[in-house]
Parts: structure tokens; sequence; C-alpha cells
């Protein structure tokens, strides 16, 4: 070897050594001080200190002694006094859904519906021609003041020259004649799913008013204008920094419209842009031809299109970055339950559902792949666990993670079952938000213990709260937390008994610890802990003493993913990452922001 060269392989190996050096070196990253925090450690319940080191919390303690980690390059927060929790862990969200947010007025938190209308006079006024006035989900009309629904006289007042959809979860839509017409509604153009209702007149007229289930809207969601590639990467950077506003560091997509992996695209051009903050962990589903399988689809995808499998994390370098996870949250679009409170339960046949879960479910199990099943009702939750029993005699699960997802009207025999066969159950705070429909149709009784909060935190199986958003639900978790606490919804009626309500801690655990189980980090993260994942958030208000009915108006000044500041607000803002320039620019996330308020 020439001298130049072993010259030139010194400089390289001091360069390599140096920069390894700064890495190893004694000292944290970040400490962030003088902070109430939650801990949910029971070794240390209580801190007022935190050190970071390389992602992960290597130190909790008092000031003094977490202070004295510090060297020359740590940065370090002053946290005023702010309460600092574990970062919020939604196990069930449609984040890639919102491939389009930037297009959508968002209605979400809106006090008044005659705000509301103001929001959409004001943004049919910037809608370019060919683009439609949109409200996608996200809201509820018990949350207004005047507690009812837009009438479709008032939405023509203040959308007149502009096609427009009004959407209210996945139940129902408004429409005016310029959306019908350029759709083709009662035309052989527009091939609508079973169950879709066009209402009509007493003329025979169609009224704008269109009923149905899921699969009604994401019909409908496919023939409205689409957002250039573009546009989708942005959307989701807004959308994604509008989960971190709430404190949410971890998103477990719950299946989207286009799946994997082409509807996973625009997340990677957001990890090739360093600008995914958040981690994104996600399950699967394939939306095929009726009569096919949706778990064949599944497999062929990860098998053949773009080999992956559970536990396979494509982010070069933030852990759970975009993870796979499992199949669901549909495993059958004819076993789809939905949960549409304003109709009676979808009962699905006992035959079908075993005959199916022997097929399809049992292709899963098989290949030791986890799986998560929407059902929101206990009527299709038996028949579904007789089911697997069976499938269990016959292929034992040995330890496979499962759960349910939603289980709204589950009861006690089946919350046991669930546990024995090793499941888990995610709810959702659908309740919280459309619990007044879900009594008109089933009545208060039946809504007092919907869902069964106590007995399922109390029978200790894997479980989590979730939001569903940013359709069927708001995408804001504190929403729920509220609920979960003082048994109201958004309208501030009762909704839960008194013996079926939750105090503060538990309601944040199962946004946090229990949410862990679900993203299988149970034993790194839901903690304010050495060695867990460094993902936190300070909160606007203290949680545990801010009156009862203000927690649904609690927020993030600060929320930290993976050691980082990812999201900013007041004396934080600087500290965090700046949002890329919002497109289009006639946004109405532009003008309004995604949550009331948040401009």
């Amino acid at each position: 070897m020439s001298a130049l060269r072993l010259l030139a392989l010194s400089h390289l190996l001091l360069v390599g050594l140096h920069a390894r050096g700064d890495e190893l070196r004694p000292g944290a990253d970040l400490i962030v001080f003088n902070a109430k925090i939650t801990t949910q450690h029971l070794a240390q319940p209580a801190a007022s200190a935190v050190a970071i080191k390389r992602g992960r919390i290597y130190a909790v303690g008092d000031d003094a002694e977490i202070l004295a980690l510090k060297n020359s390059k740590t940065k370090l927060i002053d946290a005023e006094g702010h309460r600092l929790i574990p970062g919020i862990n939604d196990a069930h969200v449609h984040v890639l859904n919102e491939n389009n947010y930037n297009y959508n007025v968002r209605w979400d938190g809106v006090p008044t519906l005659s705000r509301a209308l103001e929001m959409l006079k004001e943004q049919a006024k910037r809608t370019p021609k060919g683009q439609w006035v949109k409200v996608i989900g996200g809201w509820s009309p018990y949350q207004f003041k005047e507690n009812r629904f837009p009438t479709l006289e008032e939405l023509n007042a203040a959308v007149p020259d502009r096609p427009y959809i009004v959407q209210y979860a996945y139940n129902q839509a408004f429409l005016n004649e310029l959306a019908m017409k350029e759709i083709g509604v009662g035309t052989p153009k527009l091939q609508m799913p079973p169950g879709t209702e066009f209402e009509k007149d007493m003329q025979g007229k169609y009224t704008g008013v269109v009923r149905g289930f899921t699969w009604t809207f994401v019909a409908l969601e496919a023939v409205v204008p689409l957002p250039s590639f573009a546009e989708k990467v942005n959307s989701l950077a807004y959308a994604i920094n509008d989960l971190n506003r709430f404190g949410v560091v971890s998103a477990l997509e719950s299946g989207s419209i286009i799946p994997y992996p082409e509807g996973h695209k625009p997340i990677e051009a957001l990890i090739r842009d360093q600008r995914l903050n958040v981690r994104f962990p996600f399950m699967d589903l394939q939306l095929v031809e009726p009569g096919a399988s949706m778990v064949d689809a599944e497999i062929d995808a990860i098998t053949k299109k773009s080999p992956t499998s559970p536990g396979d994390n494509t982010h070069p370098t933030l852990a759970h970055g975009h993870e796979y996870q499992t199949n669901g949250e549909v495993l059958n679009a004819q076993l789809h339950d939905h949960e549409n409170f304003d109709r009676q339960a979808v009962v699905i046949d006992r035959e079908f559902m075993r005959k199916t879960v022997e097929e399809d479910v049992g292709k899963l199990v098989k290949r030791r792949s986890p799986f998560r099943m929407h059902i929101s009702y206990d009527e299709n939750i038996s028949p579904f666990l007789d089911a697997l029993e069976a499938l269990n005699k016959k292929t034992p699960f040995d330890g496979l993670r499962w759960s349910i997802e939603h289980a709204e009207t589950i009861s006690p025999k089946n919350i046991e079952r669930i546990k024995k066969l090793g499941g888990g159950i995610a709810l959702d705070d659908k309740m919280a938000l459309h619990g007044d429909g879900f009594i008109k149709t089933h009545g208060r009784e039946v809504a007092l213990q919907t869902p069964r909060l106590r007995q399922l935190v109390d029978s200790r199986i894997p479980l989590a709260m979730t939001t569903d958003g940013f359709r069927a639900s708001s995408y804001n978790p504190w929403v729920a937390i509220q609920w979960m606490v003082t048994g109201k919804s958004v309208s501030g009626s009762e909704i839960l008994a008194k013996d079926n309500r939750l105090s503060r801690e538990e309601a944040l655990k199962l946004y946090t610890l229990g949410a862990a189980w679900f993203t299988k980090t149970e034993n790194e993260s839901g903690r304010i802990a050495p060695g867990n994942l460094a993902d936190f958030a300070l909160l606007s208000t203290d949680y545990f003493s801010v009156p009862e009915e203000e927690i649904q108006h609690i927020t993030s000044v600060m929320t930290v993913v993976d050691g980082k500041v990812v999201f900013g607000a007041g004396k934080y803002s600087k500290l965090a990452p700046e949002l890329p320039k919002i497109i289009p620019t006639w946004s109405p996330i532009k003008y309004f922001g995604g949550y009331y308020g948040a401009k």
C-alpha cells in the first residue's frame, strides 16, 4: 500500500472515530426540565426532567440530577411547569385517506352551525372552477349549538356556484344539483354499492341527500376531483402535523382506499424528504371485486408486489417508522357491519361468517400473520368468536396477536372469550360524537353501557381507545378522553353511566400504554422511562387539574418524536421544522387550519 493511500485511510479512520466519539460522548442530546411529568412508570411515577440520547430516554428525575447530564452540545428546553405525558398512540386511524386533506373544509370542533356555513361560503368564493367545495367527515351535528344538520337550502345559499359534498361520517351526505349532474346521479354513469339511497321528493326529483354505508362513500370519493401526487404528499404532511398538534406520536394506519404498496407512495416520499414526523405502523386491506378474496389479494401484495412481513420497517432511521403490522381492518367486504348509528345493526349471516373465517382467517393463522377485524355489534362478535374458537382447535393460534376493532356493543361474555383466545379490543370514540344518534336508534339504557368501558378495563384484556379518524370520527383524541371521563357526548348529553366511566389516569393509559400492545411496542413506549422511545408531549394545560369540560380543548405546545421536536406552539414554535408551503394555494386548510381554532 502506498504511503499516500495509507495516509488517506488514516484520515478517514480518524474522521470516523471522531464522529463516533461525538455520538458516544457522555451527556444528553436533549434535556427537558421544569416539567410536571406523568411517567406511567410504577417505579418512578412522577419527575420534573427527562434526558434523551439517540432517540431514547436514558434518564428521568428531578431537575438537578438530569441537568447534571448535559454537555456542551445538549439542547435544553424549559417546560415552564407544563404537564408532560407519554405521546399519544392512535392505534386505529386512517391517515392515508387524507391524501386530499388540503382540499377539505374541516368542521372538526366547530361550535356552531352558523360558523360552519360561513366557512363554506368563504371557501366557495376561493375554490376555482373545476373543483368542489368539500366537507368529508370528522364532525357531528350534535357538536353544534344548534344541535342539528344543515338544511339543503342553507348549503345551497353558502355554495351557489360550485359542486359541493358535505359528508357526515359514513352515514349520509349532502350534494347540490351541480354535484349530482357532474357525477351522473340517476344515470348509468354512476354505479353505486348496494344499500345506497339517493333521496327523492314527492315529485320524484333527487333532493341531494345520500344515505348509505361505508362503501357508498368510498365510491363517491372516486368520482370527485382527485389531487396530484405532489398535493397528496403535501396533504399528508399537513394532516400529520395536525395529529402532532394533539400530541400524537404514533398513528397506526388502519387501511386505506388505495392499498399497499401503491397507496403508500406519498408516505415513502415524506420519508425520503425526512418529513415523516410520526411513527407509522400500518395494517392493510385490499379492496377487490365482489366475490374475490381480500385475504388472497393481501397475501399477493406482500409476497409478490412488494414483499414485506409483519414487523418489517422500511424507514431507514426511525424505529417503527413505516412498519407493516397486520392484515385488516376488513378481511371480507361482506363481513363489514359498519357503524351507522342512525340505523339498526347490520347482522351478518352466521354460516357465511363461519365459512369465511375458516377459509380466510385460516390462511392468515397458518402464515403466522396477525389480523384485525372490524366488528361493531355483539350480534356479529358472537358468531365470529364461534368460528375463531373452532379454527383455534384445528390450527392453534399459539400466541398470534389479533384483535376486534370497535366492538361498541360487546357483551361481558365475549370480552372473556376474546381474552381467552389471546386477542385484544381496539375501541373508538364514535359514541362521543354520534352517541346522540345511537340513543335515537337503540335507546338510552343501551347507550349508557356502550361500550362497557369499566368492565373492559377491569378485565385486563389488551385494550386501546382510538379515534378512527378522519372520516368516521374526529382525529382529536382529547374529545374521546373527555367523553370517557365525563360520560358526556359533544352535545353535553349523558351517554355513559356513572359506573361506566374512567378516571383521568385510566383514560390516558388507553391512548398510551394500552395502545402500545397493538403496535407491539408495549416494552418501549407509553412510559417516560429509561430505554423507552423518546416520544412525548408537553400539554397546553394540565390534564390532571383542568375542569372536566375543558379536556377536549387540550393541545400540545411541544410534541417530540424520536427525541426531536416535530410540533411547537407559542414559545416552542421555532423549535419545530417548518412546514412546506401549502398546495393548492386555495386550500381550506391554509385559511381555516385542520381543527377549529388552529388558526
